[in-house]
């Protein structure tokens, strides 16, 4: 039976697109799901965890859908200015960055903002949160790369850099991280927290994503998607991907190989199949679709019931260990203790500024 899974994407027009995909032995389809104009100027950010799609817009909304049950399930109106970046933890947690240079932590309970943390004195550009849920790093137009204690919702170390960099993100291991500004990457080791290697890219980039834990996928401001392996310090694949401009590219594993997804200013979605080898070779592509949309941002969603065998079983091992933690699951456990911090405090007496409608 084929499976099936959707793709998300925003566009300049104000639109989010969702495009169902058939999963076939050879060949993937992409046909149109749904269509939305919930926001009112072009969307910036696009995130999901297993039941929701989150979109941030320059019209300051973050809007809610619910996948899982097919329905549209409000906004949250906290920010000030462009939403910037959106990241989940899990599926209990969001966090948020805008304009305002505010980092907001979501409960997807019942959506209410659990923290809001000043972060930068410009723009939050970019966040990213370690694989553990104990820390966060944040980039803006501050020239400061940020780490936060997630426990205590304060910061735990910041480091000035000359230029602004716009994309920061953790390895799946946690053991690295990876700061991008304009056409570069540099490699940081997490214990150090000092740079053991930097990759020029030909154009600046716009989106990356880890394909495991030492290859990273580049897309940028041309037609070309580059593989760099970060413990070779070295490009190890590129192929052309679009016509033009790579504006977001998402990644995970399917089965024995990795699947790619672009998205580009030519409107065009594509699924690309890549054969993790001991010498990469280019991807070949699965399928595509043509939203006939200038596309901003991507995200795929995966529901539970989709993920493959190996997916599966990992999460059973964790599961069987979590049962062994007679308070909460430890990933749970360290978000929330910045919710029993704040309960700690006597309650500030103001008007709550964002919810779900």
């Amino acid at each position: 039976m084929a499976a099936v899974l959707e793709l998300v994407a925003g566009s300049y027009e104000q639109v989010v697109c969702g495009y169902r995909v058939k999963i076939g032995d050879k060949d993937w389809g992409a046909e149109a799901d749904f269509t939305h104009h919930a926001h009112t100027a072009s969307i910036s950010a696009v995130a999901s965890s297993e039941q929701f799609v989150v979109t941030g817009s320059k019209d300051e909304t973050i809007q809610l859908y619910d996948l899982k049950k097919r329905v549209e399930h409000g906004a949250l109106l906290h920010h000030n200015g462009t939403i910037t970046c959106l990241e989940f933890y899990g599926s209990s947690h969001l966090l948020s960055g805008a304009e305002d240079g505010l980092i907001c932590v979501w409960s997807t309970k019942k959506w209410e903002c659990l923290k809001s943390i000043k972060a930068h004195k410009g723009s939050v550009l970019s966040l990213s949160v370690h694989p553990s849920g104990k820390l966060a790093l944040s980039v803006g137009t501050d020239k400061t790369l940020r780490t936060w204690n997630l426990i205590t919702g304060r910061s735990a170390f910041i480091k000035n850099i000359k230029q602004n960099a716009h994309i920061v993100l953790w390895s799946p291991e946690g053991d690295r991280y990876v700061v991008a500004i304009d056409d570069k990457l540099d490699i940081f080791d997490t214990q150090t927290a000092s740079v053991t290697a930097t990759m020029a890219n030909p154009k600046r980039i716009f989106s990356i994503s880890f394909i495991n834990n030492s290859v990273l996928a580049v897309a940028g401001d041309d037609e070309t998607v580059r593989l760099c392996d970060l413990e070779k310090q070295k490009w190890v694949c590129e192929f052309k991907a679009h016509e033009t401009r790579v504006k977001a590219v998402d990644s995970f594993s399917w089965e024995d190989y990795t699947v790619m997804v672009t998205a580009s200013n030519d409107g065009f979605i594509k699924m690309w199949k890549l054969q993790l080898k001991e010498v990469l070779e280019s991807p070949t592509l699965l399928g595509e679709v043509n939203t006939s949309a200038r596309l901003t941002c991507l995200a795929v969603w995966k529901p539970k019931s989709l993920k493959n065998k190996e997916e599966t079983k990992d999460e059973a091992t964790t599961s069987k260990g979590k049962k062994l933690d007679l308070l909460r699951p430890k990933k749970v456990r360290v978000m929330e203790e910045v919710i029993l911090e704040d309960e700690s405090k006597p309650p500030k007496k103001k008007k709550k500024k964002g919810s779900a409608k």
